[in-house]
């Protein structure tokens, strides 16, 4: 693989991750833009003893154009966008809207039990390959080992960055999750923070440890192996199943075999196996309706300095449809309680992911 470190007209870092060593990545970002915006403010919310992200400028983020107007396709003459280069592998750049950033501005109080504090962090948008009409889904073998190297590179690098607790690489994909561009891509957020749901699985794994001695993740893993009804597919180093409590009516775990707290420690043959296990399972979703899933697909990965060894990195991928022609809404229950109530059984999810023939 080769890495190749060059910056966009406003200083925003780009990286080109290549498999020929021999790629030009010359091309220079000539465009006119405007200055970068100034860091989120961070509220906490002392009711939930969570902080909240406050970021105005993304409002003006862009929203869903037309392909010969992506922002995420190589430039071409008269059309200059976010990679200058004509054509790429993998290319990772920091968010023109973060979340957060390292543009720090003024915050001032704003009364109240809330505290404020600059969203300091990073935001970067991670291009999974160059052709537009693509998706995560139809990569090659190689190229989801390219991405998995560049999810590697970056949680290393992120998570070294003074201020970052926590480092999270995620896609969203489909108009019913809510995506602003529907060019194959996913993020990374480096919070300034450790996120409520790993506080709370950090805390489930502590207790679990104090009364058992094992690791709560593994112990999941290991049940749902020898159970087997919710197992949707595996390979020597990687499982893949429907969770016995899976809030969403598709939802998928994908472990590696070994504990480890993030993707930078996994072995070179963990990375391999990885891609043809996942775009099987992706493959199976969009069979499941014959459709186009919607989904999220979370990395769960140790925070940069706390609880790495009660951590296990994995994979978390669901989806809001529930049949080809229903969605699941967050209403009540979910929205104001977060007390979810799953309309399908996960056996049958799982029996059914089981049944879909991939090719």
């Amino acid at each position: 693989m080769k890495r190749t470190i060059t910056h966009l007209a406003d200083g925003r870092e780009l990286f080109y991750f290549d498999r020929n060593d021999d790629a030009d990545r010359g091309a220079l970002d000539e465009r006119d833009l405007p200055p970068r915006p100034p860091a989120s403010e961070l509220r906490y919310d002392p009711l939930t003893e969570e902080w909240i992200a406050v970021a105005g400028h993304r409002q003006g983020r862009t929203f869903l154009p037309p392909a010969s107007e992506c922002p995420l396709c190589p430039s071409t003459p008269g059309h200059p966008t976010e990679i200058p280069s004509g054509a790429y592998d993998v290319a990772v750049f920091e968010n023109r809207f973060p979340s957060f950033s390292f543009q720090t501005g003024e915050h001032i109080e704003v009364g109240g039990l809330s505290e404020v504090r600059p969203g300091i962090g990073r935001c970067e948008v991670v291009c999974f390959t160059s052709d537009h009409d693509s998706s995560f889904s139809r990569l090659s073998a190689d190229q989801v080992e390219l991405v998995m190297e560049a999810w590697i590179d970056r949680t290393a690098e992120l998570s070294a960055l003074p201020g970052v607790e926590q480092v999270f690489c995620f896609e969203n994909r489909g108009a019913e999750i809510g995506i602003t561009l529907a060019h194959p891509h996913g993020q990374i957020y480096a919070y300034p923070y450790v996120t409520p749901r790993t506080r709370l699985s950090l805390g489930a794994a502590g207790r679990h440890r104090e009364r058992t001695g094992g690791n709560l993740f593994a112990d999941v893993l290991a049940a749902e192996r020898e159970a087997g009804v919710r197992v949707v597919a595996s390979n020597e180093h990687w499982t893949a199943f429907v969770p016995a409590a899976a809030r969403w009516p598709v939802e998928v775990h994908l472990y590696p075999h070994r504990q480890v707290p993030d993707l930078c420690a996994l072995e070179a043959a963990e990375r391999v196996a990885f891609g043809p296990l996942y775009t099987d399972v992706l493959r199976r979703l969009d069979g499941l309706f014959g459709v186009a899933m919607p989904y999220v697909a979370a990395w769960h990965q140790a925070p940069a300095r706390v609880g790495r060894d009660l951590s296990y990195a994995h994979l978390e991928l669901f989806s809001i449809r529930r049949a080809p022609d229903k969605l699941k809404y967050l209403a009540g229950s979910e929205a104001a309680m977060g007390a979810f109530v799953n309309d399908v059984l996960p056996e049958e999810t799982a029996r059914l992911l089981r049944s879909i023939v991939t090719g």
